[in-house]
């Protein structure tokens, strides 16, 4: 799917390069918990989920409120 698809074009993206890699990264590990941990608190690894649509859209909705961009300036 294309960020047109989603309905995310209109949004300024926020999350750079070097962000996206990590949430990435962080994203495998999180989602890695559904497997690994026991009872309730498995189920924080479906945040995992939040990091890749944050690293694939490029646009955290929690930067903007704070105005945090990790986006290289032009």
């Amino acid at each position: 799917m294309t960020h047109d698809e989603l309905g995310v074009s209109k949004l300024q993206k926020n999350v750079g390069g070097i962000d996206r890699i990590l949430r990435v990264i962080l994203g495998v590990v999180l989602i890695s918990l559904l497997f690994i941990l026991h009872g309730g608190v498995k189920w924080i690894g479906l945040l995992g989920l939040v990091m890749f649509f944050t690293a694939f859209v490029g646009w955290c909705p929690l930067y903007k409120p704070f105005g945090i961009n990790t986006c290289k300036r032009k």
